[in-house]
């Protein structure tokens, strides 16, 4: 096959302890899925339906250092836990699903506030405030059989050494093998996939210069530097 210009490379996450690489496919994400959070934001919590969202693929960082994008005056930091998926399907049952997942990582939902906020008071979709380059920082991803899965567990998130988030996964609406579920029906999920799962509380600003630290138990720490434009 001839292509009329070079592709890009795969964009792939480290697996930890192996030297092969996790090739990522889709990058989904859950809004909305700490009760404090969506508080925060000036919302109330719900079990209608999961708010699904998706990053391209090429949006990962994965060498620690993220420049700050354009057109915002207002980037957020938001610390999730990160599923891996390493089974494809579809209409996956809850009972089933956490029989797809390759592993777990440490992720930041990285976000242009304002331009979100703006969109959504005119109904626009989040894409400009969450789809951008450099939108994905992860660290390397840990395999399911050193780390176990998370039904509960500690999420802590440090800015300049100031801890700025602080929660457990047991806090979650939706639990990791809902979320993979319910993605499921609408989406044929890949081996490659990556679901961010949500933010708990204590979201806020950086600008560049600040360092984030994000600690989740039985996982690499995520450490990542915001860059000059």
């Amino acid at each position: 096959m001839t292509f009329v210009f070079p592709g890009r490379p795969q964009p792939a996450v480290a697996i930890s302890g192996q030297d092969a690489l996790f090739p990522v496919n889709r990058i989904y994400c859950v809004g909305k899925n700490y009760a404090a959070h969506i508080r925060e934001m000036g919302a109330e919590a719900s079990r209608d339906a999961v708010c699904f969202f998706l990053k391209p693929a090429d949006a990962l960082v994965t060498d620690g250092r993220m420049p700050y994008p354009p057109g915002t005056a207002n980037l957020h930091f938001e610390g999730e836990l990160v599923i891996a998926i390493g089974k494809g399907g579809a209409n996956i049952p809850a009972a089933a699903a956490l029989d797809h997942v390759f592993g777990y990582a440490a992720g930041l939902d990285m976000t242009r506030r304002d331009l979100q906020l703006a969109a959504g008071r005119v109904g626009h979709p989040w894409d400009t405030g969450k789809a951008f380059d450099g939108s994905a920082p992860v660290s390397p991803i840990v395999p399911v059989a050193q780390c176990g899965h998370f039904a509960r567990g500690s999420l802590k998130l440090w800015v300049n050494g100031l801890l700025r988030q602080d929660a457990d996964f047991g806090d979650l609406i939706w639990k990791n093998h809902e979320v993979i579920s319910e993605l499921s029906k609408l989406y044929t999920l890949q081996a490659g996939d990556l679901i961010f799962t949500g933010t708990p509380a204590g979201v806020g600003p950086v600008v560049a210069g600040d360092r984030i630290e994000l600690c989740i138990d039985r996982l690499n720490k995520l450490e990542v530097l915001i860059t000059a434009s």
